[in-house]
């Protein structure tokens, strides 16, 4: 194999290596990061040890957690493990 051809094949696997991986949200303006309302892989970042971030929740409603929410709201949102939070919380 040509040195051009190995560089290129060796580009490609590591593209297609990181797609895989898990970014935050992009942010959205005139919305809150609201902690703890997320379903499990649903969240949109800051999902702890053992997660990327966006979508790789592992249990529903997890403190450390967010999902973008309409600003104001978060601490009005009711789950079966508690109200949301502007900040992570321990659950």
């Amino acid at each position: 194999m040509k040195i051009t051809t190995i560089a290129a094949v060796g580009a490609a696997a590591a593209l297609v290596s990181t797609s895989g991986i898990a970014a935050p949200a992009k942010p959205q303006p005139g919305k809150d990061k609201c902690y703890g309302v997320s379903l499990a892989g649903k969240n949109d970042c800051a999902a702890g040890a053992g997660t990327t971030c966006a979508g790789t929740s592992k249990k529903n409603y997890a403190g450390n957690a967010w999902k973008y929410v309409a600003k104001g709201t978060c601490a009005n949102i009711k789950t079966p493990s508690g109200s949301g939070s502007l900040t992570p919380i321990t659950r």
